[in-house]
């Protein structure tokens, strides 16, 4: 399985990105999907998921009301729409591929074999 993650960018505080992450090699609906952050000098954290069975939501507090994760199956494609931007989201955020269906493992990285490269996203105050 191989996961491309794009989209990341410079934005000022209150700015909208997109993220999106194309798979090959696998169905993404098979696949719960999630993204993850790790901003310089911190551990990688959780920030959404698209459970594989029905393909709902599952947000990190930080993330709630404002970042929204969906899945476009036919194009094998995930997305994250990060909405209202503040500096502390400013990360490298990584796309990835698992089977995880419960919300007490689909926060944890070790849940997902399959990663994406990363795609930086910068949010200026």
């Amino acid at each position: 399985v191989q996961l491309q993650a794009s989209g990341g960018g410079l934005v000022q505080a209150g700015g909208s990105l997109r993220l999106s992450c194309a798979a090959s090699g696998r169905t993404l609906s098979t696949s719960t999907m999630g993204w993850f952050r790790q901003a310089p000098g911190k551990e990688r954290e959780f920030v959404a998921a698209s459970f594989r069975s029905g393909g709902s939501a599952f947000y990190a507090d930080s993330a709630k009301g404002r970042f929204t994760v969906s899945r476009e199956n036919a194009k094998n494609t995930v997305y994250l729409q990060m909405n209202s931007l503040k500096p502390e989201d400013t990360a490298v955020y990584y796309c990835a591929a698992g089977t995880s269906l419960i919300s007490t493992t689909v926060t944890m990285s070790p849940f997902y074999p399959y990663w994406g490269q990363g795609t930086q996203v910068t949010v200026s105050s």
